[in-house]
């Protein structure tokens, strides 16, 4: 069993998420401020990529930022949460509608990964959290490089899909069906649909943001438990990283980074429900703790 407890490396945001690794860079969501943010791979001042904070969404939505990824042109592509938008950010900040999920989305988007032919799978909740509605099952969306969407239906409903992450040959998506206690697989055929599905692991503890190192194994973080366990498919727990509950809250997500893919980041906050509370206390924070297993080619 691998333990190890991780260190703060930047603090000060609202509700930190979808930790990504991207071009030598730590990039995560910065979400009820709206922003996507990146930092150098020891931490320190961020460098803001992406500030919506000023947009006017959608039908009257809130924007919330969660799930990021990156098209092979170099764009960037984010979750809007409410909105039911995936936007796509070029290299000057120019922002535009790749994908509107509107019309597909039961309830608000969640996470997202993108494969290496620039094809995004995009997790919703299927329900809405914040105004304490009773979960429901909803399946995963699939946008194609050009934008186009559709519903996996050949993938069946999830009971809640939050973190979801794609094997370094591409052949396995993972996600974390969050209310249902477990992590789910699928084989991905050439067309992206996802078929074979199969449970790859059943939790204790509710699982939350995750990712997948290159020997198959999911880290995934489990908010309640203060922690990201490592997970080989079947369900035995290899590995165990913990963060200070009285420092830094709850553990929401986590992805590998650093040069060699060896860091594990986690994503902490305190305050989910009251995004104004979360915004004005900026306790939500990073930290990070050094692994065994490298990502290797996984995505995010």
């Amino acid at each position: 069993m691998f333990e190890a407890t991780a260190d703060r490396i930047a603090e000060g945001f609202s509700w930190t998420e979808c930790p990504r690794w991207h071009e030598g860079r730590f990039v995560f969501s910065d979400m009820y401020n709206a922003r996507v943010l990146a930092l150098p791979p020891e931490g320190g001042t961020p460098e803001t990529l992406v500030d919506l904070s000023g947009r006017e969404g959608r039908d009257g939505e809130p924007v919330i930022l969660v799930g990021t990824g990156f098209l092979p042109d170099g764009r960037m592509l984010v979750n809007s949460m409410f909105e039911k938008l995936v936007l796509a950010v070029d290299g000057g900040g120019a922002v535009t509608v790749h994908a509107d999920l509107r019309d597909l989305a039961a309830g608000p988007i969640n996470d997202m990964v993108v494969d290496a032919a620039g094809r995004a799978y995009v997790t919703q909740l299927g329900f809405n959290l914040w105004a304490q509605e009773a979960p429901a099952p909803s399946p995963i969306l699939i946008v194609e490089p050009d934008g186009t969407a559709r519903v996996a239906t050949e993938a069946g409903d999830l009971m809640g899909a939050n973190g979801i992450a794609i094997s370094a040959d591409g052949s396995t998506v993972v996600t974390a069906e969050a209310f249902a206690n477990r992590l789910t697989a699928f084989d991905v055929r050439p067309d992206g649909a996802l078929t074979g599905r199969r449970v790859f692991a059943e939790l204790d503890e509710l699982p939350d943001g995750m990712c997948m190192d290159a020997d198959g194994a999911v880290w995934v973080a489990q908010p309640p438990a203060f922690r990201a366990l490592r997970i080989v498919e079947g369900g035995e727990v290899t590995g165990r990283v913990t963060v200070p509950p009285e420092e830094a809250g709850s553990s929401t997500a986590c992805g590998l980074g650093g040069p060699d893919r060896t860091t594990l980041y986690l994503c902490c906050g305190f305050e989910v429900f009251d995004w104004e509370a979360s915004r004005k206390g900026a306790q939500g924070s990073i930290w990070a703790a050094r692994v065994d297993v490298s990502g290797g080619t996984t995505r995010p």
